[in-house]
């Protein structure tokens, strides 16, 4: 059965006017501000720290939707359904991510938000300036977090691009309508647009989940016979097997690693960072477990899509295509919007993480000006503008997967460098150089897949790219550690983070 399946001008009516709606309410964030900050000062911040961090002043209600509204993004919604409609089980190694990923939140990230506070660090690069008294690793930083973020976003604009497709349209104008309203929301609201609407994002996520856990298996027959017709159409598998015996590795090095980069990338330090309190960030740690549960059942879209009978050339349009063959037209209409706003929010929230790297890192001269942040972050939309154009991954959470290779060379410096391991800043820039031409030289040669073929004695077996990246890096930055302390005639007690410089 070959589904193609257009909607009325109900559903883009209800589209138009949800999404339209979520951007003119971040756009014109500044007249609803006085509602959240109604006992604090409104000049206590600059203008470049207000649209970068938003004051630093979110509660642990925002900082939920903040924070946790990362994990709902088109990674979510699009990407991961896809990857299930295409490969079976392999698809849900992103449930094992984010469980791993809140137990690395609760443990560092308060620390990490003391750091910053009490030095006024506002991107994980000023951190390891401070710490390391390196310029050039600032900038290593710096520029990973720059380019890690760029196929995320791509992704994100993915995402808006495939619902406006859904909706009937063709050509450049679905990429040109997510770029254009994905710059106008950004630059007119900063973190604070994402941190209002962010709220209307996840209820509507959360309406449109539940109307499909719900409603389609019933219109299918049930979730056994759902489970049946799905196992139809993906490759057999012995009994009892969720994934091949070929997928087993793949499967728990891209969780690990992916779990590993979650918390690097600029985007999801920027929200850690705009909390309140240390305690706002451990009291998100201990409750954001309950995303996992909906992304789940997030993922099932993509089993429920081949009972429906979805065929399609294209994996992105899976969940569009079985919302409108299940769902009424304005609801699907609805859903649309939900997915979009999904993009949109943590989008925003990339380019202004982005955006911070480049005004207080990798410019000469930093500024807080507003002006030159907003220029910035347009300038990470364009980059990410053309990742969607001209990087042609197989599936779009490739995207991520790619960015995740790139920001996991940062690990051994903001992370292990919280540790007592007095490891000198040569080694560690040592470290990222060889890490990043390797992840990114293997990406290369492999077709943009997160994956790695390693033969290694009796060991053969496809390994995650980015976690192979972060072992060559922590094994160059640990031997040349020991190397220059020789050199220098120093114990690991007495060599001090920041005691080599350049």
């Amino acid at each position: 059965m070959n589904t193609s399946i257009l909607p009325d001008n109900a559903a883009i009516s209800v589209f138009v006017v949800c999404f339209v709606a979520t951007i003119v309410l971040g756009s014109t964030v500044r007249l609803w501000r006085p509602l959240l900050n109604r006992h604090k000062a409104v000049n206590r911040h600059s203008e470049g720290e207000e649209w970068g961090l938003g004051g630093r002043e979110f509660g642990a209600w925002v900082t939920w939707f903040l924070v946790g509204g990362d994990f709902y993004t088109a990674y979510t919604v699009i990407a991961v359904p896809a990857l299930v409609y295409s490969t079976g089980g392999f698809g849900f190694f992103a449930l094992p991510y984010t469980i791993i990923v809140y137990p690395f939140i609760f443990a560092v990230m308060p620390r990490l938000w003391t750091i910053a506070r009490d030095g006024g660090h506002a991107t994980a690069a000023d951190i390891v300036r401070a710490r390391f008294g390196s310029r050039s690793l600032e900038l290593m930083v710096a520029l990973s977090g720059l380019v890690a973020v760029l196929p995320y976003i791509a992704l994100q604009l993915i995402g808006i691009r495939t619902v406006i497709e859904a909706l009937g349209f063709t050509g450049m104008l679905p990429l040109l309508i997510a770029f254009v309203s994905l710059a106008a929301y950004t630059w007119l609201g900063g973190l604070h647009a994402p941190a209002l609407t962010a709220f209307i994002k996840d209820v509507m996520i959360y309406i449109a989940v539940l109307a499909a856990v719900i409603i389609v298996p019933i219109h299918l027959g049930g979730y056994g016979t759902m489970f049946q017709s799905a196992a139809g159409h993906l490759p057999s598998l012995p009994d009892g097997h969720i994934v091949a015996q070929g997928q087993v590795v793949p499967y728990a090095t891209l969780a690990l690693s992916s779990a590993f980069a979650a918390f690097l990338y600029p985007h999801t330090l920027t929200g850690i960072l705009a909390a309140k309190s240390a305690d706002t960030i451990r009291q998100n740690a201990v409750f954001l477990p309950a995303y996992t549960i909906v992304l789940g059942l997030i993922a099932l879209l993509g089993l429920m899509a081949h009972a429906a009978g979805i065929v399609t050339t294209s994996s992105s349009q899976v969940v569009p295509q079985l919302f409108l063959a299940i769902f009424p037209s304005w609801f699907a209409g609805f859903c649309f919007a939900a997915i979009a706003v999904g993009a949109l929010v943590p989008a925003s929230v990339m380019a202004i993480g982005a955006a911070n790297l480049i005004m207080h890192n990798i410019l000469p001269h930093r500024s807080d000006s507003v002006t030159g942040s907003r220029v910035a972050g347009f300038a990470v939309k364009v980059g990410a503008l053309g990742c969607v154009i001209f990087l042609n991954a197989k599936f779009a959470i490739d995207l991520q997967l790619l960015g995740g290779v790139i920001i996991l060379q940062t690990f051994p410096a903001l992370i292990m460098g919280l540790l007592p391991l007095r490891l000198p800043a040569p080694a560690l820039i040592a470290g990222w150089v060889i890490g990043s031409v390797a992840g990114l030289g293997l990406c290369w040669v492999d077709g943009l897949k997160p994956v790695h073929p390693v033969v290694f004695g009796g060991f053969s077996a496809s390994v995650s790219t980015g976690l192979l990246a972060l072992g060559i890096n922590i094994a160059v930055t640990l031997m040349l550690g020991v190397v220059i302390r020789l050199a220098l005639g120093a114990s690991p007690s007495t060599l001090r983070p920041g005691s080599i410089r350049r």
